[in-house]
């Protein structure tokens, strides 16, 4: 009798630790909508499956997760590591979807200005850490919370994110003659 009590236990921590995923998910949604469309895969991932995939790698590593960083610093760095490793994984396969399934991926993306698309594209083009960090800027993170997503010391953020918006800008320029 105590060994189907104990198993009773166990089915109820399990139900509160789904909620708890649960919840922290709705939480989060927007900031991994934002994150997975700011990553610009190949033809094969679209939005909704890079957030699968990272509600599939949040939920991997949720028991892991010990409350040393805040939650949603957590869920970033998580759903950014995520996004990283699929766009090294999709530069290194070929790419076999064809053209026609592209326009159709592309027609189901909400129009975007043209500012916003050239800025991703010269983001894209920065060194993997920098991208990182300016795009964890742009998502509204504060320097502290940028530094302990990246193991540094405010400091050296708030200097990288000074070199990065120049550098920036400099690229802005040079892309439009300016």
């Amino acid at each position: 009798m105590a060994s189907s009590e104990s198993h009773g236990a166990d089915k109820s921590n399990i139900d509160t630790s789904h909620a708890e995923f649960n919840a922290l998910i709705l939480r989060h949604k927007a900031m991994i909508w934002h994150i997975c469309s700011d990553y610009r895969l190949g033809s094969v991932w679209n939005t909704e499956d890079c957030v699968q995939e990272v509600i599939m790698n949040l939920w991997r590593s949720f028991k892991g997760f010990e409350g040393r960083s805040s939650e949603k610093t957590w869920v970033w760095r998580v759903a950014t590591n995520t996004m990283l490793m699929l766009q090294r994984k999709d530069v290194r396969s070929p790419q076999t979807e064809s053209i026609e399934t592209d326009n159709v991926d592309k027609r189901d993306e909400e129009p975007s200005n043209d500012s916003y698309q050239q800025l991703q594209q010269l983001i894209e083009a920065l060194p993997e850490e920098s991208g990182v960090i300016i795009r964890a800027f742009l998502d509204g993170f504060s320097y502290k919370e940028i530094a302990e997503m990246t193991n540094s010391t405010v400091g050296a953020v708030a200097m990288r994110i000074a070199r990065l918006k120049l550098k920036l800008r400099i690229m802005y320029k040079r892309e439009n003659k300016l």
